[in-house]
């Protein structure tokens, strides 16, 4: 089942109401129908037998022109188990994110970017003020030429972002948008440790607008290139953005100036 929904590049927040005849897990994808490799979202959402009934929200902070929702039984494609009762779409609140003209200049930067990551050649992107540049590379390589395991990475000494086209291209847009964000941060704070990158990154994330599940799928996903190398560091970077999720949308209705 595939859903158009026009959403004229507008910040979006759209609805479900979806009801399973029997225990499934629905595949859901958000995508640009012209862009290759462009997903807004994914998701998988299990249904059990106490959980037939479902509403399930979208937050969308960017949106293409036209947007298609694909819906499928990942278990019984050729005999879904569901049914879509209903779809609305209403517009997202704006974002109120308190940071310098700086910050707010790379993150536009950024979103922008993660945006058209799927499908634009590897080559040099600076920012529209040329402050920050993204070096898109096919693939990001150790002084050996061996390829690193790693989506993206910053220079210490100045704001330039290195960027692996085969593992970005296979990320959904706010999973991107998370990974940059995390190597802005870096350089902003001017720090090696990870935890810093990881909470700041994800609060201008979440500040604007994204959904929280993708915050998380950024980090799993990263650590799962390299499944041979998680150790307790990794998992514990996992358990503080979760707790700092947790945090954040708590609070979600207080506003505190970004540090």
């Amino acid at each position: 089942m595939v859903i158009p929904v026009p959403t004229y590049h507008k910040r979006a927040m759209i609805s479900f109401s979806i009801r399973a005849q029997r225990p499934c897990t629905l595949g859901m994808i958000a995508y640009d129908p012209l862009r290759p490799r462009t997903d807004y979202l994914r998701r998988k959402i299990p249904f059990t037998a106490k959980t037939l009934t479902r509403e399930i929200e979208l937050p969308l902070p960017v949106s293409p022109r036209l947007l298609k929702v694909a819906l499928s039984d990942l278990h019984h494609p050729h005999r879904p188990a569901f049914t879509l009762e209903g779809i609305t779409a209403k517009p997202l609140p704006q974002a109120e994110v308190w940071a310098s003209p700086e910050r707010h200049s790379f993150m536009d930067f950024a979103i922008d970017f993660a945006q058209k990551a799927g499908y634009v050649q590897p080559g040099f992107y600076p920012s529209p003020d040329h402050n920050f540049l993204i070096q898109y590379l096919p693939a990001i390589t150790d002084r050996e030429g061996n390829e690193l395991l790693t989506p993206a990475r910053i220079h210490r000494q100045m704001p330039r972002i290195q960027l692996s086209a085969r593992l970005i291209r296979r990320l959904s847009i706010p999973v991107r948008v998370a990974i940059l964000s995390h190597e802005g941060c870096h350089w902003f704070l001017n720090t090696r440790s990870e935890k810093q990158a990881d909470l700041c990154g994800i609060k201008y994330y979440l500040d604007y607008g994204f959904p929280t599940i993708e915050a998380i799928y950024a980090a799993t996903k990263v650590f799962g290139e390299q499944p041979g190398t998680v150790g307790q560091q990794h998992l514990d970077r996992v358990a503080d953005i979760m707790a700092f999720i947790d945090h954040y949308t708590a609070n979600s209705h207080l506003q505190h100036p970004a540090a």
